[in-house]
């Protein structure tokens, strides 16, 4: 997928730049830049989008992504009381030689699996998460050490997942995000329903075989496992309902069927759709 160049300049007094969210209602957009970036999502649940991964995550979020790696805005829905908090940082944010000293091995480490987009869980996203939330209110000095520490913290823990996406970030260029935005936003609002290649071909202007084409070259994937792949996100949502039945989470998928849907469900998080149920609050990988 092509994404859109994101600029992004520290305030006067600052070498990273740090800021907080509390509306998650602004329009996705699929972007990219070469800043390094720690997203902190207190209390909320939406879908991850990065790279060529899509997965469903609640009960807040804790992720590090490597610079010009694509992705999506992140959150849904935020809780009342509770925000989204996002650092961004160059790799030579403190000079192009600092983290080759040796006591900064581990964060160098950590900086370089960042690239493959790393996903914190359990008490790391915990303790992490109220650090960063605490760096609003320090001066720019502390603000600064508090961030060593974090990726200290995130260097030595062992509770993360890799999503090994790192060469995805190869194939991004600027020029065609209008394209994938008009895709990414027309399967947004449109997965419940059948959705026609024909009619996907016909917004970006595209024959039927230059888009099977265009958008397997890019992502890697065909376009109906990239809808799939959405579908599946929602009704990992719609199953930490429990007023709601199986039939009834892939109805509002978008799965007319559903054998089809335990089969797609299956293929792409590795367990059934009951199973997920039964260990609510875990992350789709």
């Amino acid at each position: 997928m092509k994404a859109a160049l994101e600029k992004i300049e520290p305030v006067f007094g600052n070498s990273f730049t740090i800021r907080q969210f509390t509306d998650s209602n602004q329009k996705p957009f699929w972007h990219f830049h070469p800043e390094y970036e720690i997203v902190y999502i207190s209390k909320g649940r939406g879908k991850r989008h990065i790279g060529d991964h899509i997965s469903y995550y609640e009960d807040g979020d804790l992720i590090f992504l490597g610079p010009n790696l694509p992705h999506f805005a992140f959150t849904e829905e935020l809780f009342e009381e509770h925000v989204e908090v996002v650092i961004q940082m160059k790799a030579d944010f403190l000079g192009r030689e600092f983290f080759e000293r040796p006591e900064m091995q581990l964060i160098r480490q950590t900086f370089e699996r960042s690239e493959q987009g790393l996903i914190f869980h359990g008490d790391t996203k915990k303790l992490i998460g109220d650090r960063i939330l605490g760096m609003m209110h320090m001066n720019n000095f502390d603000r600064l050490l508090e961030l060593l520490s974090v990726l200290q913290m995130m260097a030595t823990s062992k509770e993360y997942n890799i999503l090994n996406v790192s060469n995805y970030a190869l194939e991004v260029s600027a020029q065609d995000h209008d394209r994938m935005d008009m895709i990414y936003t027309y399967v947004q609002e449109k997965f419940q329903e059948d959705i026609s290649l024909d009619a996907v071909a016909n917004r970006i202007s595209m024959t039927v075989p230059a888009f099977c084409r265009y958008f397997k070259k890019l992502t890697r994937k065909t376009f109906t496992e990239f809808v799939n792949e959405i579908r599946v996100a929602h009704a990992c949502r719609l199953l930490g309902d429990e007023h709601l039945s199986i039939a009834a989470v892939s109805f509002e998928s978008g799965f007319n069927n559903l054998s089809h849907f335990n089969k797609q469900f299956k293929n792409i998080t590795g367990v059934s759709p009951r199973e997920y149920r039964k260990s609510l609050k875990k992350v789709v990988q």
